[in-house]
């Protein structure tokens, strides 16, 4: 028992592996993540912006939620 709490051992547990919930969850927030990159660097494409002006920024918020349907 000395040797587990003067080394540590007890702290560098493995932990437990997140449940298939939340490998699901995790997995649909980055896919809506990278659906959001891909809709505003279309965005940029097409409209050629160097600078994001206040209406290119709603706009591409539009696009964001359009999407996301």
């Amino acid at each position: 028992m000395a040797n587990i709490l003067t080394t540590g051992a007890l702290l560098s547990a493995p932990t437990k592996t997140p449940s298939f919930f939340a490998r699901l969850l995790r997995a649909h927030a980055e896919s809506n993540r990278q659906r959001a990159t891909r809709v505003v660097e279309q965005y940029v494409a097409d409209h050629g912006l160097q600078r994001l002006s206040d209406n290119a920024e709603r706009q591409i918020g539009q696009l964001i939620a359009k999407a996301g349907k």
